[in-house]
C-alpha cells in the first residue's frame, strides 16, 4: 500500500468511525503495531458491513475479520494481540502485533422518574461519566437548577410511552432503570423499552409489584426472552435505604452488566481460602 493509498484509507475509516458512533453501532478498530509492511496500517471491522481498510496482508485482513464476532463480543476496550495467537499459520506471524480498540458511542441512562431515586441516580450517573436522560411527567421536578450538570437531559412526558421510545432509540449502549412513582406509570415505560431491547433494564419496586408489571407485559405479548432480560426488582444487594444508597445500588449493577462483573464481594476469594 503506498502513502497515498494509506491516507486516502485512514480518511475513509475515521469518516465511517464517525457515522459509527453517530448510528449508536459498534465496530472494531484494529492496527498494526509491528510487523512486515506499514506500521499504523488499520483495519475497521464493522457488525454487518464489509470491513474498510487493510493490515498489508489479504490473508492477515480475512483471518481477523472471521475473528471479530469473538472480539466484538468481548467486554475489553483495547487489547493487544500477537497475530501468532489465532494466525500461528502466518509466516509473519510471531513478528506482527495488533491492537484491538472497541469503538462504541459513550454510555447512556435513560430514567424514568425524577423522584427521590431518579434524581439522585441521574447526578451519580452523570458522575460516571453517562450521558443521562431524566424523563418524568411532573415539570416541577426536572427544574434545571436541580440538575446544573450539562450530562443530564430533562425530559418533560406528554405522553410516557413516547417519550420513553424517543430516549431509548435503538436501545444500542442504552441502560434505562425505571423507577417511577406508581404502577401505571411503570407499565407505560416498561412497554416502550421491552420493544426497544436496550443493553440493560431495570425496574424498581417489591417482587409483588414488579411482578405485576412482568405479568402485564406478558399479556401484552413481550416475549420470554424479553422479560428475562428485565432486572427486577433493581439494584445489587447492599442493603440500601436512603434514595441515595438505593440509587448507588442500581448504578452498580448497570456498571457491572456493561463490564461483565459479577457484582460480588472482591475479598470474597481470601475468606474461601482462610
Amino acid at each position: 500500500m503506498t502513502d497515498m493509498d494509506q491516507q486516502a484509507s485512514s480518511q475513509s475509516i475515521s469518516k465511517m468511525i464517525g457515522q459509527v458512533l453517530e448510528r449508536g453501532e459498534t465496530a472494531l478498530l484494529v492496527t498494526k503495531v509491528s510487523g512486515p509492511g506499514t506500521p499504523g496500517a488499520k483495519l475497521l471491522i464493522l457488525e454487518h458491513r464489509a470491513p474498510i481498510g487493510s493490515l498489508g496482508d489479504p490473508e492477515l485482513d480475512l483471518i481477523v475479520a472471521t475473528q471479530a464476532a469473538q472480539l466484538l463480543g468481548s467486554r475489553d476496550e483495547t487489547r493487544m494481540v500477537s497475530a501468532s495467537e489465532f494466525a500461528p499459520q502466518l509466516p509473519s506471524a510471531r513478528e506482527t502485533l495488533l491492537l484491538f480498540e472497541r469503538l462504541q458511542p459513550p454510555p447512556r441512562l435513560v430514567i424514568c422518574g425524577a423522584g427521590h431515586v431518579g434524581a439522585s441516580l441521574a447526578k451519580l450517573a452523570a458522575f460516571a461519566g453517562y450521558q443521562t436522560t431524566l424523563i418524568d411527567d411532573r415539570a416541577d421536578f426536572l427544574k434545571r437548577d436541580r440538575f446544573p450538570e450539562e450530562q443530564i437531559e430533562l425530559v418533560v412526558a406528554g405522553d410516557w410511552g413516547s417519550a420513553v421510545h424517543d430516549a431509548v432509540g435503538n436501545g444500542r449502549g442504552v441502560s434505562v432503570a425505571v423507577v417511577t412513582r406508581g404502577h401505571n406509570e411503570d407499565e407505560q415505560c416498561m412497554q416502550a423499552v421491552v420493544r426497544a431491547n436496550p443493553d440493560y433494564v431495570g425496574l424498581i419496586g417489591s417482587k409483588r409489584r414488579t411482578s405485576i408489571v412482568i405479568d402485564r407485559l406478558r399479556e401484552a405479548g413481550a416475549s420470554d426472552e424479553q422479560l428475562k432480560n428485565i432486572h427486577a426488582p433493581i439494584g445489587l444487594d447492599i442493603g440500601a435505604v436512603s434514595p441515595e444508597e438505593v440509587a448507588l445500588s442500581i448504578m452498580a449493577e448497570i456498571i457491572a452488566e456493561r463490564r461483565g462483573g459479577s457484582g460480588g464481594s472482591l475479598s470474597a476469594w481470601r475468606r474461601k481460602s482462610t
